[in-house]
């Protein structure tokens, strides 16, 4: 799956997933070795099965890709950080708001004190990109 197909997908991920995706989104290839080391600061056996089932999940669900081609297995995300939390969040607005993003966008605005430079990057972005349409959907 490459970040175009991000829209397409629909995956639940369990937050101990969740973690070995953000070191993938942070590091970039790692091996199920560094990335245990990384979330519990050492590799004992359990960890590393633990680990190893965890990065199958992900795999199964097409959000990592396992490297096969040398002794020890490298895995990368097959998705970018910015595209699996705008798919979650796609998600959410469908469950809760009939697939609307303001209530969740005013939320944001009133609950957090944007810098100038955020109201900047977010005013330039709603006048710069035209509402996407999306498959089947007319104007």
């Amino acid at each position: 799956m490459d970040n175009d197909d991000a829209e397409k997908f629909v995956v639940n991920v369990a937050d101990a997933e969740l973690k070995l995706l953000q070191v993938l989104w942070d590091r970039g290839r790692s091996t199920a070795r560094e990335m245990t080391q990384l979330i519990y600061g050492g590799c004992a056996p359990a960890q590393i099965a633990t680990v190893q089932k965890l990065l199958q999940r992900l795999e199964a669900k097409d959000l990592v890709h396992r490297d096969r081609s040398e002794h020890v297995h490298g895995f990368e995300a097959t998705v970018s950080r910015a595209a699996f939390a705008g798919n979650q969040l796609e998600q959410m607005a469908d469950k809760l708001t009939e697939g609307s993003l303001v209530p969740f966008l005013t939320h944001l605005v009133e609950a957090k004190r944007l810098s100038k430079r955020e109201r900047d990057q977010l005013r330039s972005l709603l006048e710069e990109n035209p509402t996407k349409k999306k498959p089947g959907e007319r104007k």
